[in-house]
């Protein structure tokens, strides 16, 4: 430590990756000046929560997967180790052909590994479930380059099986189409088995058994919500954290880099040793323009997915009788606004003990071409929400709380070729010592893949400052 002492490296974006870069560079090197500029009026980004009904409730991501490490060591080095929780349930559903049913927990993102729970679900038509085990008599399908998660799994295990099992569980992380979706950058396990393994069917069985059986919980949150993690990161972080700042433009200078922020007849230039970006594509693809134009041009080809979550509180006694699992999800060939419904009272249980007479349920609506659903005002989106939940629950009455929050342009589409266009855009800002990138849009939409970016660009800039400090005459 102490190598780099007097540096200053200027972070552009204040959600999770953003906050993370910062804390990790202050842990690694205690006298880095970091400065954290965000555009927006609050830090956090997609974490953000407020109350419902008297209950905080998430507006945004409401867990993280705790079998990937990041995001739960991130918690703990922002003292919120304590505050981390579990599930009380993880059984879902899946609203298929007009009705509830289970979703087989012996599944891979929707692929099935077990034919018999998958029947007993009726998630499938007789058809559909009959077209299923033929992969295992199928000749292999030759996968020798990136394609699209629907395009695989429809020649494996037909097309039902795409519709009714992946695509919901593909639009409840991405908001996005199998369609378009890269196998290799989303569902990776099975992009691997698809290069070796002659039954997909098959391949889904191996990967529920490697499962350890002790591994715990898949997700976890935090009782004060996933909200608070901002705050806290950006406390242990040490950083000078800037809000209402717009980052224009990013120039090169010849000790570093020169930032423009501020309305063109008052712009203020802030100078720094090195830059992180941890901003969506189409921003960073903007202040890369100058200096980068090859990941410019790379970045502002990803496409964004918008959504919007409805969040209500019933009374407990509305309900005919409580909701039994954490949710459930919709395929999109049901042709309904809400994608999927979270029973966030059932699924956290401390939601149940700070609100013990409400059930808060969240709504999601919105995917990739669903743009006129989100136009809604949001009296509108509440009534979708509201309808879905006397339909499909029976609960009586009205909620005697709303809150509707439209996340536009949220979730980056992982469209096939997505990897490719990742290393070219690192190849290319490799180039520019001193510059590194983060956030969603690279190697994961979870709170965990957002840190581990971080990390990495942390380190890239800090081998950069540790070199240049070590090189003759500085």
């Amino acid at each position: 430590m102490g190598e780099t002492t007097g540096r200053h490296v200027v972070v552009v974006g204040a959600g999770i990756a953003g906050l993370a870069a910062a804390l990790h560079l202050n842990r690694a090197e205690a006298g880095l000046r970091i400065t954290v500029l965000e555009a927006a009026p609050r830090i956090g980004g997609k974490l953000h929560s407020s109350s419902v009904a008297g209950v905080e409730v998430d507006a945004g991501a409401e867990s993280m997967l705790a079998r990937r490490p990041e995001g739960v060591e991130m918690a703990r080095l922002a003292g919120l180790g304590d505050d981390l929780a579990a599930p009380g349930t993880t059984r879902a559903a899946v609203l298929s052909r007009g009705s509830l049913r289970p979703l087989p927990r012996q599944q891979v993102m929707g692929v099935p590994a077990d034919v018999v729970a998958l029947a007993r679900s009726g998630i499938l038509s007789p058809a559909g479930l009959a077209r299923v085990p033929l992969d295992q008599f199928l000749p292999p399908t030759l996968v020798t380059g990136d394609v699209s998660v629907a395009a695989y799994v429809r020649a494996r295990m037909g097309g039902e099986v795409v519709e009714r099992l992946v695509e919901p569980l593909l639009g409840g992380v991405y908001a996005g189409r199998a369609e378009s979706l890269s196998l290799d950058a989303t569902m990776p396990r099975v992009a691997a088995a698809a290069r070796t393994e002659r039954s997909l069917l098959q391949a889904a069985r191996s990967m529920v058994a490697e499962a350890p059986a002790d591994a715990g919980p898949v997700f976890t949150t935090l009782r004060s919500g996933m909200g608070a993690l901002p705050a806290a990161v950006a406390k242990e972080s040490g950083a000078q954290i800037r809000t209402g700042v717009t980052v224009r433009d990013l120039l090169r200078t010849p000790d570093g880099w020169r930032l423009v922020t501020g309305p063109t007849r008052d712009e203020e230039t802030i100078d720094a040793d090195a830059v992180i970006l941890a901003v969506p594509a189409r921003p960073a693809s903007r202040l890369l323009r100058r200096e980068v134009p090859g990941a410019a041009a790379e970045l502002a080809a990803i496409e964004y997915a918008g959504m919007a979550i409805v969040t209500l509180a019933y009374p407990l006694t509305a309900f005919p009788e409580p909701p039994a699992g954490s949710g459930y999800l919709v395929p999109p060939v049901e042709g309904r606004p809400v994608k999927a419904t979270t029973f966030s009272s059932v699924k956290w249980p401390h939601l149940a003990e700070a609100g013990p007479d409400m059930l808060i349920v969240r709504c999601s609506l919105g995917r990739l071409g669903e743009e006129a659903v989100l136009q809604r005002d949001d009296a509108e989106l509440t009534a979708l929400a509201v309808n879905e939940m006397a339909e499909v629950t029976g609960v009586r009455g009205l909620p005697v709380d709303t809150r509707v929050t439209r996340w536009g342009g949220a979730l980056p589409q992982y469209e096939v070729g997505h990897l490719d266009r990742v290393a070219r855009v690192r190849a290319a800002i490799a180039g520019q010592p001193g510059l590194a990138v983060c956030g969603a849009a690279y190697e994961g939409v979870g709170v965990p893949a957002c840190v581990a970016t971080a990390r990495t660009a942390a380190r890239l800039v800090l081998d950069h400052l540790r070199a240049a400090q070590a090189a003759p005459g500085a």
